[in-house]
């Protein structure tokens, strides 16, 4: 599996602290078979002309030394769109030596713009994975639709899947609909991992989506190809009757 939105490096934002924390966290993913990870800290559009690129690097290459063998960690940042008409072309903030960055919204609602926002970092050369959608006030399916017409990749929070409430709701319903591209943890040195939801998708009889949203869409991420549509899973019972009927056999 390929995770593309982890906080580990540590000490730099609200994720991990330490060094020895992270390395738990990713001996956690090896044990899962995450076999490459991205380490994405946040950070402002608005500042992104002054990112600590080369000091974030040696942290990370650090971490990389320490880390357990068969992980590959891969650079990037969590681009808060705080500000549209940003510059985002700078390559060391891309997801590894891809074109693409990935971007987010405020959590209190979408700025006016937002498309378009979108639209404009793609008509720029960059490819913006908009992370964990289902989180944003205001946001909807028909939301998703829109901003892959415009060229976004939708990245889902994986954890978001087995939540309830209104985020946990949505995010089953644009699972059931198609229009994640891929799956992340957004693990800041806790237990969050990719390894319970594709359990529960292959439980579900959902084995293929579940690689291609683990596995598959995240590698033609990194190696700047066509995302590759993800199929529904409208047949049948909903995704939450399902995990309830799962549940309620255990």
């Amino acid at each position: 599996m390929i995770d593309l939105h982890t906080h580990l490096i540590p000490g730099v934002d609200d994720g991990s602290r330490t060094l020895e924390n992270s390395v738990l966290v990713l001996e956690r993913f090896a044990a899962d078979g995450v076999r490459v990870v991205a380490c994405t800290p946040h950070l402002n559009a608005s500042a992104a002309h002054q990112a600590p690129v080369t000091a974030y690097a040696a942290l990370r290459r650090q971490l990389q030394d320490a880390a357990p063998p068969g992980v590959q960690l891969v650079a990037g940042f969590e681009i808060m769109l705080d500000r549209p008409g940003c510059d985002l072309r700078l390559p060391e903030l891309a997801l590894g030596d891809s074109h693409a960055v990935l971007v987010e919204f405020p959590r209190s609602g979408l700025p006016p713009g937002a498309t378009d926002e979108l639209l404009r970092i793609r008509s720029g050369g960059r490819i913006p994975v908009v992370a964990h959608p289902e989180r944003y006030r205001g946001v909807s399916v028909d939301t998703m639709h829109v901003w892959r017409d415009v060229g976004a990749v939708i990245q889902g929070d994986a954890q978001m899947l087995l939540a309830g409430g209104t985020s946990g709701k949505l995010a089953r319903e644009m699972l059931e609909e198609g229009v994640y591209d891929l799956l992340a943890s957004d693990n800041h040195g806790d237990r969050r991992s990719l390894a319970t939801v594709r359990l529960w998708l292959r439980e579900m009889g959902a084995e293929r989506q579940g690689r291609m949203l683990t596995e598959e869409n995240p590698r033609r991420v990194l190696a700047d190809e066509e995302m590759e549509r993800v199929p529904p899973l409208r047949e049948g019972p909903s995704i939450w009757e399902r995990l309830r009927a799962l549940l309620g056999r255990r």
